[in-house]
């Protein structure tokens, strides 16, 4: 387990009219973010679920801002729409995710799977005279209906309404404006944004933004949201932290889903990267890769600060924001390696067909939405966030 605490970092202050005023720092609004991560997101359940059980006797929800992308929106929303009820919340989301099947995600028979891939070995043998139109490499229909099935999205405004919840947002990234949109429910108070490719939309959280926050690029077909497709809002949202910024936080929790120890480069000529290996690499990147690039910035912004005089600080417009990061303690790709077999035998032969097969587990670590596997990453994230007890005291009752 990694708890990464930088030294209480500052963040941007002049984010828009909604943000923290300089002269309100007495409340203290702790934002949640759970970033994307796909079958990975059950590692978030865990820390939640220690979360619950440290703060003990007190039930309230101590995350009035809750921000999710992908896999991570989805466990936001739950979060979310029991604000009002955190240990409920909690209780639901490992129900969710300890009950899961690839098969309530997308359609694991043989003849779909075959069809997408045909759709796409068409349209490039036949050099795009054949109009296959392929979308996707999986067809995530069934959860389309799961979610919609399980969900209780009409208690985030319960929760809004009895001040448990400032305000929830999940991202999805626009194809045709090339930016990320952040979707907002939140108090009346909180306006929309508007910066270069990024903006936050207030709007009544539904299923489609769920679905439109998790579209993992090419394996998951885009959603339609209004007049636009969106895809995985990971691969436009360049400040991933701001979004809990707009939405009034003045500290922030994050809940990673990949640990930070770097690969050793090989000892002898690698072999060339097959597509699925580059296909992990680039999920990897978008899940994490620029959030730790915000954390970082947050961080120096903090060091700067330090270098100001006290008199002078009101006049930078920036603001102290505290944060707490928790990252799984293992390579999720090890976990991957002794569950990968419990992957439906089509997905397996497409991740083969992909080279997305041994190796490097990345891409199969994305898709094994089962039990087994679902079950030890979040007993992972729940070991994880009892060890890192005394950091989540003190950053919750600071």
């Amino acid at each position: 387990m990694e708890v990464f605490v930088p030294d209480s970092g500052h963040y941007l202050h002049s984010l828009g009219k909604n943000t923290v005023n300089m002269q309100q720092k007495t409340t203290r609004n702790t934002a949640l973010i759970l970033p994307g991560g796909g079958a990975r997101g059950a590692y978030q359940v865990g820390v939640l679920k220690a979360i619950g059980e440290i703060r003990g006797e007190h039930k309230e929800n101590p995350f009035p801002v809750i921000c999710g992308t992908s896999a991570g929106a989805i466990n936001a929303a739950v979060m979310a729409s029991h604000a009002h009820e955190f240990v409920v919340g909690i209780e639901r989301l490992e129900r969710f995710w300890r009950s899961m099947r690839c098969e309530r995600v997308y359609r694991t028979d043989a003849w779909t799977v075959l069809q997408s891939g045909m759709r796409f070995a068409a349209t490039l043998l036949s050099g795009g005279l054949i109009a296959a139109n392929p979308r996707a490499f999986l067809d995530n229909t069934p959860l389309r209906g799961f979610l919609q099935q399980t969900l209780r999205l009409e208690g985030v405004q319960t929760a809004l309404a009895q001040g448990a919840l400032r305000g929830v947002a999940v991202t999805a990234s626009g194809y045709t404006s090339a930016s990320a949109t952040s979707y907002f429910q939140a108090q009346q108070d909180i306006a929309g944004w508007e910066r270069p490719r990024r903006r936050g939309v207030a709007a009544t959280l539904e299923v489609s933004h769920l679905l439109a926050s998790s579209a993992l690029p090419l394996i998951f077909p885009a959603e339609r949201i209004g007049n636009e497709f969106f895809g995985d809002g990971g691969m436009r949202l360049v400040a991933p932290l701001s979004p809990a910024i707009h939405l009034g936080a003045t500290s922030i929790l994050v809940i990673g889903t990949r640990d930070e120890k770097p690969d050793l480069p090989p000892d002898s000529p690698a072999e060339y990267p097959s597509a699925g290996e580059i296909g992990g690499y680039l999920m990897d990147t978008i899940f994490m890769d620029t959030l730790n690039a915000d954390l970082a910035r947050m961080k120096r912004i903090n060091n700067t600060l330090r270098l100001v005089p006290d008199d002078k600080r009101d006049q930078t417009g920036l603001t102290e924001i505290e944060s707490l990061v928790i990252k799984p303690s293992k390579d999720l790709r090890d976990i991957t390696r002794a569950h990968v077999h419990e992957i439906p035998r089509s997905v397996q032969i497409l991740l083969r067909t992909l080279g997305g097969w041994g190796r490097d587990w990345r891409m199969a670590s994305y898709l094994l939405f089962e039990s087994a596997y679902c079950g030890e990453l979040i007993d992972l994230g729940y070991a994880d966030g009892m060890a890192a007890e005394q950091d989540i005291c003190r950053f919750l009752n600071a």
